[in-house]
């Protein structure tokens, strides 16, 4: 039988390959985070009907004679550039800039995926769309521990902002030297406890015009009033700067005595009551913050970020996702920004990569390319007509 018959076989199966790829991109041109991929051809074995001949004193050497076999697919490479941007608005989604990819958990196999697109479950797990867990370090008590090992991104409903003791009390401005003397100056704020009782610490300034000084009285209305004296020279706070009553320190330092300025008051204090999480956003290490009703803001947890040595090499496992081979190499985990890993976005979500002219371009190619091999297989058929015609 004619080789060249087998030659055009096995060019119709690799240019159906790349027709199944080109058509799988072309279908995933809206697919979040997609990466498109491409085929690569390799000739076959070559047969050798004459092999090469030695270079000698009165002949020059002769070079092999080879007939090619054929044609078959070398692999299926995955193109790995950056999608565009889309803005969604949706604060559970999130964008890779850079390299990494999210860590899920599916019936105890971990995954990897670009697809940032995630919503709440009943427990308070962030889910992909198939179900899968997002992985990462939830926050205890408002903090993150670093090095921990990863588990569901957990955030239960009814999240609370613990309440916490005011120890600090910052008073800043002015207090006007020109002032008549007796001139009293009040100022408010509200402390908690430990629980996250309030109370209203309330501090009089009052000017003594033959000292020069400021003498202060402090009360939160549980006791006896606290006093002192605030000096200054050329305006400068350099004396009673402090003040301490039940547990709450009233720093003094940053209060200045010009003339002609009445600023003073209490600018902050350190404690807060309990408070309910309203809403989250991402910054770009992939901390998720809450904002609570009492105005705090505390990280809730932190996505983990995996990168490989050879992201090529990952094996695709359906819905977006990854699983790791033998040849991509082991999983680095991390956090986003970090050394190795892009940056995280929310709000917004990886296109596909797919370039739509140039998958139709490839379609032509292909389509080209069956063609005029199957235009082969019709040629050589018609060789060996007329070789069975040759007796009649």
């Amino acid at each position: 039988m004619l080789r060249s018959l087998y030659s055009g076989i096995s060019g119709l199966r690799a240019h159906q390959t790349m027709l199944d790829v080109t058509g799988n991109n072309i279908a995933n041109v809206n697919t979040t985070a997609f990466k498109g991929s491409s085929v690569l051809f390799q000739d076959t074995l070559s047969q050798l009907t004459a092999g090469a001949g030695l270079a000698g004193a009165d002949i020059g050497g002769t070079n092999p004679s080879q007939v090619g076999l054929g044609v078959q697919v070398a692999g299926i490479s995955t193109n790995l550039t950056q999608g565009s941007t889309q803005a969604t608005g949706r604060n559970t989604d999130m964008m890779i800039s850079g390299d990494g990819y999210f860590v899920t958990e599916q019936a105890g196999e971990t995954l990897y995926t670009r697809a940032g697109s995630f919503n709440w479950d009943s427990l308070g797990r962030l889910t992909t769309a198939d179900g899968s867990l997002l992985q990462g370090w939830s926050a205890a008590n408002g903090s993150i521990a670093p090095g921990g090992v990863v588990g569901p991104i957990l955030i239960p409903k009814g999240t609370v902002s613990q309440a916490k003791q005011s120890t600090l009390a910052a008073v800043s401005g002015n207090l006007p030297s020109d002032a008549a003397n007796g001139t009293v100056i009040r100022s408010d704020v509200q402390v908690y406890d430990a629980v996250g009782n309030s109370r209203t610490l309330s501090v009089d300034f009052t000017f003594d015009k033959g000292a020069g000084t400021w003498g202060i009285s402090a009360s939160d209305g549980t006791g006896a009033p606290v006093t002192g004296t605030l000096s200054f020279t050329d305006g400068v706070a350099t004396g009673g700067t402090s003040v301490v009553i039940n547990g709450v320190t009233l720093d003094l330092t940053k209060v200045s005595g010009f003339a002609q300025l009445k600023t003073v008051g209490i600018v902050r204090q350190d404690g807060q009551p309990a408070g309910s999480l309203q809403s989250f956003n991402i910054s770009a290490d992939g901390t998720l913050v809450g904002s609570f009703s009492n105005g705090a803001t505390e990280p809730l947890a932190r996505l983990a970020l995996a990168t490989f040595v050879n992201p090529s090499g990952l094996e695709k496992a359906g819905s977006s996702s990854y699983r790791a081979s033998v040849n991509s190499g082991d999983p680095a985990l991390g956090t986003a920004g970090s050394d190795g890993f892009g940056t995280l976005s929310g709000g917004a979500l990886e296109m596909s990569n797919v370039d739509l002219s140039a998958e139709f371009t490839n379609l032509i190619v292909a389509q080209r390319g069956f063609q005029a091999n199957a235009r082969i297989i019709t040629t050589s058929d018609e060789v060996l007509q007329e070789l069975t015609n040759l007796k009649r």
